[in-house]
């Protein structure tokens, strides 16, 4: 079963500095058919003007991902990190016990325009922990590159739950494939470009969630990005 989230479907809010769409419940946006998928929380698509950003905040027991996708992002926490995340970096932040941070664009001229991602951990009171991991566009093309799991494994950046990440980009007419073991579901958010998934055409910013099914296949229209989680 697919059920498809479009892309104009999503919240939205825009602050100015801040322009962000929710694919589910976040701050004022509260949709009770989408509170998360799964362990599968927040996918926030965001675009910060030069030189704002976010200020010191706090989170605790969530497993965050930041995917950059144009421009930079700078990162600083109380663990003492402190980065600048790229096109083709993945960065993790454990939240555990309780961190904070802050979150800005790195450029006084360009948009940084990224996705953060949240995970509900396998279960609460980890240490704070970070990692940050590049993933070069040829690991990537035309195939399903994991840059997530609970093993750290493939040279994947490490989560605490039972959830892979695979990231892919695609050349037009591409096809990928995915198979699902008993009992496990899906969410595939296309980050940009068209493609069909399982026959069912999505457009960037669309998002799918996906039970009861076997396998996936991914098949671009034109150029296109993606994000494919397997969930419990």
């Amino acid at each position: 079963m697919l059920q498809i989230r479009r892309s104009d479907q999503r919240g939205h809010a825009n602050h100015g500095w801040l322009d962000s769409y929710h694919t589910f419940s976040f701050a004022n946006y509260y949709d009770p058919a989408f509170l998360g998928f799964s362990d599968l929380r927040v996918i926030n698509e965001d675009r910060v003007q030069p030189g704002r950003g976010f200020g010191a905040h706090s989170h605790r027991d969530m497993e965050i991902i930041s995917y950059v996708l144009e421009g930079a992002l700078e990162h600083r926490d109380s663990m003492g990190n402190s980065s600048v995340i790229r096109p083709g970096d993945v960065q993790r932040m454990t939240a555990g016990t309780g961190v904070t941070h802050s979150e800005y664009n790195a450029s006084s001229t360009e948009v940084v325009h990224f996705l953060q991602i949240w995970l509900l951990p396998d279960r609460p009171g980890y240490s704070p922990g970070y990692e940050q991991k590049h993933f070069p566009p040829e690991e990537k093309r035309n195939k399903l590159r994991l840059i997530a799991s609970p093993d750290g494994r493939d040279g994947s950046v490490g989560i605490h739950q039972d959830a892979c990440l695979y990231s892919a980009l695609l050349d037009a007419g591409a096809e990928v494939g995915h198979e699902f073991a008993a009992g496990r579901n899906g969410y595939l958010h296309l980050v940009r470009g068209a493609a069909t998934v399982n026959g069912r055409r999505l457009q960037g910013g669309d998002g799918v969630a996906i039970q009861d099914e076997a396998c996936l296949v991914l098949q671009a229209d034109e150029e296109a990005e993606a994000l494919l989680f397997d969930l419990r």
